[in-house]
């Protein structure tokens, strides 16, 4: 009973409130010395509980003399403690983002491969509509059964694939040249968009940015999806590409980007 005592206490009871609600579980209508026998405490601390439970009409008393008590339903208290908090949580929802007038989301990173994958799944996990992604094959793998469940979610899975990954879920668009990024980045890359409105993006070894601001959702969903607008065009017109741009874009890099940036651009 001591796991559901502390429970209890999470929801604003103190030790001798929760075990007389709980020995009137047990036994109802019961006396107060009764519960205090049950409850194995002092029976003056069992009436001072008692009067704060009835109070909060968690309990309630007879006019027989002794007198007697009973207790609400657990469904019926728990049904309250749903009530109490979401209706807390649907306030705070609404009135923290406003406690400062020009508030953003904040940006955190998170470091460490065992750290961000977690982080990775917690949100393929939550996501609900659509996912865009980008990732290198090895790390496919450690999310795929996430990835699975959330396709048989319904979520909208779109993937840009490095080092030929392989996916059964969601529309595929491969990407060549892994080695040759992974080399000018120094880390395999992981750029992910959940419901439009979660991010998380960096170098998926070592570390990555997480955020809910809605600013980087936008940009980073641009990001991937000029990604994909590219690849289609280039597995439609592969050598015409190659003609006007030469290979793996040369020419189109040389012409946008200077000189120092280019190599780490793909």
């Amino acid at each position: 009973m001591n796991d559901i005592v502390e429970k209890l206490k999470e929801f604003g009871f103190n030790s001798y409130e929760a075990k007389v609600y709980i020995a009137l579980l047990k036994k109802y209508p019961a006396t107060g010395y009764e519960i205090s026998q049950i409850a194995d405490i002092p029976q003056s601390r069992a009436y001072d509980a008692l009067k704060s439970l009835e109070s909060e009409s968690i309990v309630f008393s007879d006019n027989e003399k002794p007198q007697k008590y009973n207790p609400i339903s657990p469904k019926e208290l728990t049904q309250r403690f749903k009530r109490k908090f979401n209706s807390a949580i649907d306030y705070l929802d609404k009135k923290l983002p406003n406690v400062k007038e020009d508030y953003n989301e904040p940006i955190h990173n998170i470091y460490g491969y065992e750290n961000i994958i977690a982080k990775l799944k917690e949100i393929i996990k939550n996501s609900k509509d659509n996912l865009y992604i980008e990732i290198w094959s090895n790390d496919y793998k450690q999310l795929e059964q996430v990835i699975a469940e959330a396709y048989d979610r319904g979520v909208d899975i779109k993937i840009v694939g490095y080092d030929n990954v392989s996916s059964r879920y969601g529309l595929v668009y491969a990407h060549d040249g892994a080695k040759e990024i992974e080399h000018y980045t120094g880390s395999r890359m992981i750029y992910l968009l959940s419901d439009n409105s979660e991010s998380i993006f960096g170098c998926i070894e070592s570390k990555v940015v997480w955020t809910k601001n809605n600013d980087i959702a936008f940009l980073l969903k641009e990001f991937i999806v000029h990604d994909m607008y590219l690849l289609d065009i280039y597995a439609c017109f592969p050598e015409q590409l190659r003609y006007f741009y030469g290979s793996g874009f040369r020419k189109l890099k040389e012409k946008v980007l200077d000189r120092k940036s280019g190599q780490n651009i793909h």
